[in-house]
């Protein structure tokens, strides 16, 4: 229930909202449709709430994409309206496809839940003729939100991408200043984070642009030029000592540079501030300061060259393949995933159950039990067991002002500026959290709903244990009886990543050294620091389950926290040698990868951290190699994990 930080009040969201959702409703009542402009204003608030992403092009795809597979369930949902059984039936059905296509992506995630939420509504509302009316009105309710997101494209079109990869620079920034104090293990998330979100956003538009004059070329190539700073950090943070502050400063002078864009002809005057801040760092005098002062300055390169790539590395860490080949891909996964079919399944089973209960028992105004089941049974989007306990909580505060607004204000066009106010809460608390989100969607919802059945006030009880029996019905049906809700899933996600770890290190200390090792070395890093991402939004998942659950998520933090030091630890060794430290032996290395598979293969099938052996033919301790040596540090930290990994230890 602790609101989560907000990055300030989100003005251009705030007023996006409220005339997305409230010229509908002024419309509809001009033309004497209120229940036109409702259904219009559903259609807004679907297309307000999928749109959280920064760049322009991904706002597109993350409105519309969605707004079509809604049209979609609210054509089927209207065609079986009354019809009993078979409703239930094609609602079962369609909640199987809506599961599955949620594991796609995203996108996808968005699409499936409107897919199957708008079907719910068109099944139990009763809808104006013909029936292609309600999707005609509820797309045209999207466009409309899409329309005001994209009125500031000409004037920013690039920006979103800039400011991305200018806020990456300041997480490296940070980074660096936190190098050789306690504060870094947690400013390295940051920058994972970031990083990862740069990726994704410009990699995506990349797809549609090709040439090396492309604007977007600019941008990789200064978001690629910080993955030598990157690498250097661990080193940096190994040595214990903290870096110049005029290095951290540089950083920032140059994400300045690159928030700037393009630059102007005067191209010496310009960048007088930015040299001269490079210039200023001191000489360095370790390997590991050479390693940092060197991926410095190519920043620098590439950030103040007038050549847009002056390396021609734009793509060294891939682009995506083709959209045909992608969509293929994502169906082949989806239909072959046993994830995508079990999410499926729950979904469909706790779906099946709402409209089955609703069927046998009156229940006036059934539909938002299954609103409520579509809502909270998203995996993806967090625990269900917290979405429901949060959906419960949020849908009680929401009632609290919807019966207010349904109480004392009369229908008709106090309805307009009513819906001013609550459409802005939505941005607003979106940010906050789940809870916050469905506190102010639900009043909302409610007035909406009273503009095509007219209950007034009476909506509010009746909604508010419909969204109990909902939650209900989630836990039993799509929590409760499922076991791999039983079991936290992080000792196996853990379990790759000291996999791909000891990959990472045999493949960091190859023989011989080679380009292609070094592309392949970025690849692997970052699909480790990914992983570890990954790791840890499943710890947080985790942690809000009851138990046994929870217990055992925390039992497994101290060793997650190990394995992201190995990985640092690797890091900092590859990189002290390439800037001049004397590489290790092969057979330390073998030794150190041999010990890790070990531990892998320890946490691949435990429930709790395992005991792994320490007689592992070929073992060796730290004591075997010079105290003074490159990996030092990673024997200490491999010692640690398995210290950790035995129980007792």
């Amino acid at each position: 229930m602790r609101p989560l930080p907000s990055p300030g009040t989100p003005w251009a969201a705030l007023v996006r909202a409220s005339l997305a959702l409230a010229i509908p409703l002024a419309v509809g009542l001009a033309a004497g449709q209120p229940a036109y402009g409702a259904l219009a204003a559903m259609g807004g608030l679907s297309g307000v709430i999928g749109d959280t992403a920064d760049a322009y092009r991904m706002r597109i795809l993350n409105i519309a994409v969605p707004q079509l597979f809604g049209a979609v369930g609210v054509t089927l949902g209207t065609l079986v309206y009354g019809h009993g059984w078979v409703a239930v039936a094609a609602l079962t059905a369609l909640a199987l496809i809506s599961g599955m296509i949620s594991s796609v992506g995203a996108v996808a995630s968005v699409s499936g839940l409107l897919l199957i939420l708008n079907a719910v509504v068109g099944a139990g509302l009763p809808m104006p003729d013909p029936w292609w009316t309600a999707p005609l009105l509820m797309t045209l309710g999207g466009l409309l939100v899409l329309l005001l997101t994209l009125l500031a494209w000409p004037w920013r079109g690039g920006a979103p991408e800039r400011t991305a990869v200018a806020a990456t620079y300041r997480e490296v920034a940070a980074l660096l200043e936190a190098a050789g104090t306690s504060a870094y293990p947690a400013t390295r998330q940051d920058v994972s984070r970031s990083l990862n979100a740069s990726y994704d956003l410009i990699l995506a538009r990349r797809t549609r642009e090709h040439g090396r004059r492309s604007p977007l070329v600019r941008v990789l190539a200064q978001l690629n030029a910080l993955i030598p700073l990157i690498e250097a950090a661990p080193a940096a943070h190994v040595q214990g000592k903290r870096l110049p502050p005029e290095i951290p400063s540089a950083v920032r002078v140059l994400a300045d540079a690159v928030e700037r864009g393009e630059p102007t002809a005067d191209r010496r005057t310009e960048h007088a501030a930015e040299h001269a801040a490079v210039s200023a760092c001191p000489a360095p005098r370790t390997p590991a300061g050479h390693a940092v002062d060197h991926a410095l300055r190519h920043a620098a390169t590439v950030v103040l060259a007038e050549d847009p790539d002056p390396y021609n590395i734009d793509d060294r860490l891939g682009r995506p393949a083709a959209l045909r080949i992608r969509v293929r891909r994502a169906l082949r996964n989806v239909l072959r995933s046993g994830a995508s079919w079990r999410y499926g399944l729950r979904l469909a089973v706790c779906i099946g159950l709402a409209q089955c209960l609703v069927s046998l028992i009156e229940v006036p105004r059934s539909y938002w039990v299954t609103l409520t089941v579509v809502f909270v049974m998203k995996p993806d989007f967090g625990s269900v067991f917290s979405r429901a306990v949060l959906r419960a909580i949020g849908t009680a505060v929401g009632l609290v002002l919807a019966a207010v607004v349904l109480s004392e204000l009369s229908r008709g066009w106090w309805d307009v500026p009513v819906m001013l106010v609550l459409a802005a809460l939505i941005p607003l608390f979106s940010v906050r959290g789940y809870a916050y989100q469905t506190a102010a969607i639900t009043p909302v919802i409610l007035l909406l709903s009273d503009l095509l059945n007219h209950q007034g006030f009476g909506l509010v009880l009746p909604r508010l244990w419909d969204s109990l029996i909902g939650c209900a019905i989630t836990l039993l049906a799509g929590y409760l009886l499922w076991p791999e809700t039983w079991h936290t899933r992080v000792g196996s996600r853990l379990a790759k990543a000291v996999h791909d770890t000891a990959d990472y290190l045999a493949l960091a200390f190859a023989d011989p050294p080679n380009p292609a090792n070094r592309t392949r070395r970025t690849h692997a890093r970052r699909t480790l620091y990914k992983d570890l991402m990954t790791i840890r939004t499943e710890f947080q998942r985790a942690l809000t389950e009851p138990p046994p659950m929870g217990r055992s998520a925390a039992a497994w933090w101290p060793l997650a926290i190990a394995v992201e030091r190995i990985v640092d630890a690797t890091t900092a060794a590859r990189v002290r040698v390439d800037h001049g430290a004397p590489p290790p032996p092969a057979p330390e290395v073998a030794a150190l990868t041999a010990q890790l598979r070990d531990l892998a293969e320890g946490l691949t099938t435990a429930a709790t951290p395992p005991a792994v052996r320490e007689d592992r033919p070929g073992a060796t301790e730290p004591a075997d190699y010079p105290e003074a040596g490159v990996l030092a540090p990673l024997h200490q930290e491999v010692l640690a994990a398995r210290a950790i990994a035995t129980p007792g230890a």
